[in-house]
């Protein structure tokens, strides 16, 4: 029962291989583009030019018959460029056909020494057909295919026979097996190189992907900082605003404890979150690759640390020049510590992969925000080759966006590289309603 089940099943996996006109058709060389289809085409002109003088003067086939199988082995090379399966079966339905019409010519002796059961041409169509469908479908489908093509051969020169003919059925077998070989190895070659691509795609998606929540992540450390910082602010002071106020009311007192025990509740809060981001790699606390392993408590970098940032960039070999405009003023803990990181990646990737080139750094104050500009200069030569995911202005533009602000990275026209930035600052930002002019123009 088992062994009869197993038949069956294979009957009906060889019945949904084989007996299908789906259509499959050949994709054009990314290289030679249509060439392949035109050598396909010359190759079924072929053919036909050769099966039919051939069966009707050698083999003494009547001519409609030997139009017919000619026909068949021409059109099955061509069919075979986009329904490979009926191409194979027209091929093989042909071969036999011509098989058949020979066999009464060989027994009388007209066509002594004719090529039989495969003629000349049904041998190169039946190779073409082979070829194109191992190029395209499963290994298993193309192998079942070889093996009745063995099984019709076997069965018209071994069982059914005939006489004064050339033998060509060994011939035609190995042939096959070749080409059904070549054939798989290049699919095979193709599916893994369009695999390879893909894997490729996907992986460098995830790299941007992973650098950027890297990069959120590090963002989160330091803004949780910074606000750590005023509600510690906020719970001392409200603790000492009773003190300077005479004979204060029991409101006020209230109000005051309740104003603390809240700011001591967010700022337990905020100290949990901030160990869980920090336990990732503690000897660098905030994500910038320094190594050092600062306190996790120092204090983040703002725009008051961007001359010892640009003299560093400077003792590393790289022409920094500086120009500040506007009215200096302190900004929001966010905004300067964003314009830092900014300013610091912007740097690095000059140095990275500009260098020998001139940098020039301009931050300009409106009363509506910070503008950032970091341009350099065309390199005097070759970057050496840098490590790292390469990804560092998705993070300057995660800064910029999540103040509201805007960034633009682009290469310049001589050569170079520029970053143009503006931060948005929130207490100067307008009353709702009225209109925004980041460059303060209305007021002046």
């Amino acid at each position: 029962m088992q062994g009869g089940s197993r038949v069956r099943r294979g009957l009906r996996m060889l019945r949904d291989d084989l007996w299908t006109a789906r259509a499959d058709p050949l994709p054009p060389s990314v290289w030679l583009r249509w060439l392949p289809h035109g050598i396909v085409w010359l190759a079924a002109f072929g053919v036909l030019v050769g099966a039919v003088p051939q069966l009707q003067e050698s083999g003494h086939v009547a001519l409609g018959y030997a139009y017919l199988i000619g026909l068949g082995q021409s059109g099955a090379v061509v069919l075979a460029l986009w329904r490979p399966i009926p191409a194979w079966w027209l091929s093989t339905g042909a071969t036999a056909l011509g098989a058949v019409a020979l066999h009464g010519p060989l027994i009388a002796g007209e066509a002594h020494g004719f090529t039989w059961p495969w003629t000349s041409a049904g041998i190169i169509a039946q190779l073409f057909v082979l070829l194109l469908l191992a190029l395209r479908v499963r290994t298993r489908v193309a192998a079942e295919a070889l093996v009745l093509t063995m099984l019709v051969t076997y069965v018209l020169q071994g069982l059914w026979g005939a006489a004064n003919y050339q033998s060509t059925g060994v011939l035609t077998v190995a042939l096959s097996a070749a080409v059904v070989v070549l054939g798989v190895a290049l699919r095979g070659r193709r599916e893994a190189r369009a695999e390879l691509v893909q894997q490729t795609t996907l992986t460098a998606e995830e790299r941007a992907r992973r650098t950027l929540l890297e990069e959120r992540n590090r963002i989160a450390r330091e803004l949780h900082d910074v606000v750590a910082h005023h509600m510690s602010v906020i719970s001392i002071q409200a603790q000492v605003a009773p003190h300077l106020v005479e004979n204060p009311s029991a409101e006020l007192r209230e109000n005051l404890d309740g104003i603390r025990k809240n700011a001591l509740e967010a700022l337990t809060e905020l100290r949990r979150v901030l160990g869980v981001l920090r336990s990732e790699n503690p000897a660098d606390p905030y994500g910038i690759g320094s190594g050092t392993g600062a306190a996790p408590d120092s204090p983040q970098p703002t725009l008051d640390r961007l001359d010892a940032l640009v003299e560093n960039t400077r003792a590393a070999g790289m022409e920094v020049r500086t120009e500040i405009n506007g009215e200096v003023r302190p900004l929001s803990p966010g905004v300067e510590l964003s314009a830092y990181r900014i300013v610091q990646e912007a740097l690095s990737n000059a140095l990275r992969h500009a260098p020998g080139s001139t940098v020039r750094v301009e931050l300009t104050y409106f009363p509506l925000g910070l503008q950032l500009h970091i341009t350099n200069s065309r390199p005097t030569r070759p970057a050496p080759p840098s490590p790292g995911a390469g990804h560092g202005l998705l993070g300057m533009r995660e800064r910029a966006v999540m103040l509201g602000g805007t960034l633009f990275a682009t290469g310049r026209a001589g050569g170079g590289f520029a970053v143009a930035c503006f931060l948005p600052s929130p207490e100067d930002a307008p009353a709702d309603g009225d209109p925004v002019d980041p460059t303060g123009e209305e007021d002046r």
